[in-house]
C-alpha cells in the first residue's frame, strides 16, 4: 500500500466514526505529514449535512476529489449494499481496493474509514471487516462511554481478532467533561479485558478544527 495508515471502525452507527477519523488525520497533519483519507461508501448524501468524505478532507488538508476520497456515494441513509441495490448497482471489492490503494500512493498516512460497525455489509458477499482485513492496516474501533458500551465494543474487539485484524485502541466518544463513575469504569474495564489502550475524545467543534485536541493512537 506505500503509505502507513490507520482503519477507524465503530461499534455501530452514529458513534462518531468520522469525528475520530477526522481527528486523526487532522492531527497528522497537523504534524507536517501528507494525509489522504478514504471512506470505501458514504450513504445518506439527502440529509443535507456536511457529508463524512467532505469533513474528512477538510480535516486533513487533503486536495483529493469526491471519487477518491469515496467510490461510492449514495442519497439514503442506507447500509451501503442496500443503497447500492437501491440504485441499480453492486460495490465492487476490487475497486475498493484499487482506490484505497491510490488514494494511499502518494500520501504519508491514509485515514481509513469504514461505513456502521465491522460486520456491515458493502456487497451482499463482502463485509467492512473484509476491507479491513484486505488493507491490513490497525483497526481503531470507535464507541459511545455509556451504558452498554462494554458488551458492544468487546463483541466488536472479538469480531476484528476473529478476522486476524490487530486493534491499535478504542475511543470512547463522546467523552464527558465530567464522566460518571460508569463512564470512566467503561473505559477502564474495557481497557483491561481486551488489553488495549482505550483513549478519549470531547465533544467538537466541528467548525474549527484548530480547537481540536490532538489524537495519536
Amino acid at each position: 500500500m506505500g503509505a502507513a495508515g490507520i482503519f477507524v471502525t465503530g461499534t455501530g452507527t452514529e458513534v462518531g466514526k468520522t469525528i475520530v477519523a477526522a481527528t486523526i488525520a487532522h492531527t497528522l497533519a497537523a504534524e507536517g505529514q501528507r494525509v489522504h483519507v478514504f471512506k470505501p461508501a458514504v450513504t445518506g448524501l439527502d440529509e443535507g449535512v456536511e457529508t463524512d468524505h467532505a469533513l474528512l478532507r477538510r480535516a486533513s488538508g487533503s486536495d483529493q476529489s469526491d471519487d477518491q476520497i469515496a467510490p461510492y456515494r449514495y442519497g439514503p441513509p442506507a447500509s451501503p449494499h442496500l443503497a447500492a441495490s437501491l440504485a441499480g448497482e453492486e460495490i465492487d471489492p476490487e475497486r475498493l481496493r484499487k482506490a484505497a490503494r491510490a488514494a494511499a500512493g502518494d500520501a504519508d498516512a491514509l485515514v481509513c474509514e469504514g461505513v456502521g460497525g465491522l460486520l456491515v455489509p458493502l456487497s451482499p458477499t463482502y463485509l467492512v471487516r473484509d476491507l479491513a482485513a484486505d488493507l491490513g492496516y490497525p483497526l481503531v474501533i470507535v464507541a459511545g462511554p455509556g451504558l452498554g458500551t462494554i458488551n458492544h465494543t468487546l463483541l466488536t474487539i472479538e469480531s476484528a481478532r476473529a478476522a486476524g485484524l490487530h486493534i491499535a485502541g478504542v475511543v470512547l466518544n463522546p467523552w464527558p467533561k465530567k464522566p460518571s463513575e460508569i463512564e470512566s469504569n467503561n473505559r477502564d474495564t474495557i481497557a483491561a479485558l481486551a488489553d488495549i489502550p482505550a483513549h478519549t475524545l470531547p465533544q467538537l467543534d466541528l467548525t474549527a478544527p484548530q480547537t481540536w485536541p490532538p489524537l495519536r493512537i
